[in-house]
């Protein structure tokens, strides 16, 4: 039975980036390797981010809440997140959405791997059953739409011929991006909100963001003709 369970963790999270990158095309692509690139960059920022927390936040276990400074600091770090994104876009040859969609879909396979594959281990194959592994499944295909939003605000952002009234709009969401874990775990924390309906609400608001990138990304894919 832990067995099963663990089955259905381990499916739950990756089925969805399979099949996300199966249908989207980026197979057409021979898009793999670059996929493993952007995993490599990935693991690369994350040691760096590693680094910078250990030197300058070194024994700095304060809960959500009781320093919001420093751990608007420590979110601060989380801004080498882009910078990696924006050099796995500019390695991509091709057209937008496959860069796009080969840049957040790699980057996001190297998150669940490093993040989630010991955890639902260790865990899931328990002998009791805990509905904690079922939300961190459904918060990685949350994080999966995530990174493809963000991958998208960043080549948006590079873009020459973007409209320079969406700047602004374009540079708020990406920042609003970097700290919208802290946002929402001082929300969570002081509204004490439940895990399901925060999970609901950190779904919500990355269909919020999404849904306002995919609007910039079809009206600037229209003018150029990508469409």
């Amino acid at each position: 039975m832990t067995l099963y369970h663990f089955g259905n963790c381990i499916a739950l999270i990756y089925v969805p980036y399979y099949l996300t990158y199966k249908y989207s095309g980026l197979s057409e692509y021979g898009a793999f390797w670059k996929c493993v690139q952007a995993g490599g960059i990935y693991m690369f920022t994350q040691l760096v981010k590693m680094l910078v927390l250990a030197t300058f936040f070194p024994d700095n276990i304060s809960e959500i809440g009781n320093d919001i400074v420093g751990e608007f600091l420590k979110a601060t770090v989380d801004l080498a997140d882009l910078i990696g994104l924006y050099v796995v876009l500019t390695g991509i040859p091709g057209k937008g959405h496959s860069k796009v969609l080969t840049a957040g879909i790699g980057w996001g396979i190297a998150e669940v791997i490093l993040t989630r594959v010991l955890f639902l281990w260790v865990g899931a194959r328990g002998a009791e059953f805990d509905w904690k592994y079922i939300q961190k499944c459904l918060e990685s295909n949350i994080s999966l739409v995530q990174y493809i939003a963000t991958t998208t605000l960043i080549w948006l952002w590079s873009r020459h011929d973007l409209k320079t009234n969406l700047k602004p709009l374009v540079t708020a969401l990406l920042i609003f991006s970097s700290y919208k874990t802290l946002i929402l775990e001082v929300v969570i924390k002081y509204l004490i909100i439940g895990p399901w309906i925060g999970l609901m609400l950190k779904a919500l608001t990355t269909l919020i963001v999404g849904s306002f990138t995919l609007t910039i990304y079809a009206g600037l894919a229209q003018a150029l003709g990508i469409f």
